[in-house]
C-alpha cells in the first residue's frame, strides 16, 4: 500500500485510489489558483478601463493577430456574438480596429492598435511585476519546472475544450 502525505500527516493510500486522490487534489488546487487569480485579474485590470474578458481578447490581437471574429472567439471560448460585443468595447475605446482581409474583402480582421498595444504593454508589465514577487520566493528549478507544467496541464486542457462556439449538457 502506497502512502500520500498531506497537510493533516502521511496516510495509507492504496495504489489503486492514487489517480482518485491525485485527480481530487489537482482540482482543489486548480480550483483555489484558478479563483486567485480570477479576483486578482478583476481587481487589477479594471484600472485600465477594460474587463477582463476584453484584457483576453486584446491580448490575442496583440500577440496572435490580426485574427478574425471566429479565430478570437475560438480563442477565448465564447461564441461569435459575444465575442462581437467585447471587440466592439475595445474598437469603441480605439483598442482595435476591424479591417478588410488582403485576400478576402468579406473577411474582417481584428489587429490591435497602438494605443492597444500600448495598454497591452502596460496592463503586462503590471502583471509581470506580480508574477516576479510571487517566484522570487522559489528556487529556480521550481520556478522552471512549475511553469513546465502549468504548461503542460494547459495544453492537455485546451486540447480537449469545445473551441466551436460551447454547449451545454444535461446533468442528469
Amino acid at each position: 500500500m502506497a502512502t500520500r502525505v498531506t497537510a493533516g500527516g502521511e496516510h495509507p493510500v492504496p495504489v489503486a485510489d492514487e489517480l482518485e486522490a491525485d485527480t481530487a487534489e489537482l482540482h482543489r488546487a486548480l480550483t483555489e489558483l484558478i479563483r486567485v487569480y480570477q479576483f486578482r485579474d478583476r481587481d487589477r485590470i479594471c484600472c485600465y478601463d477594460v474587463s477582463v474578458t476584453q484584457c483576453y481578447a486584446l491580448e490575442a490581437t496583440v500577440l496572435d493577430g490580426p485574427l478574425s471574429l471566429n479565430d478570437l472567439a475560438a480563442r477565448l471560448y465564447l461564441d461569435k456574438s459575444t465575442a462581437s460585443r467585447v471587440v466592439d468595447g475595445l474598437e469603441r475605446k480605439g483598442y482595435v480596429e476591424r479591417t478588410e482581409s488582403p485576400r478576402d474583402r468579406r473577411v474582417l480582421r481584428l489587429v490591435a492598435t497602438p494605443a492597444g498595444r500600448a495598454l497591452h504593454a502596460r496592463i503586462q508589465r503590471d502583471l509581470l511585476d506580480q508574477e516576479r514577487e510571487l517566484l522570487s520566493e522559489f528556487d529556480p528549478e521550481v520556478r522552471r519546472s512549475m511553469t513546465r507544467l502549468i504548461g503542460q496541464l494547459a495544453r492537455a486542457a485546451s486540447a480537449r475544450v469545445d473551441t466551436s462556439g460551447g454547449s451545454c449538457c444535461i446533468v442528469g
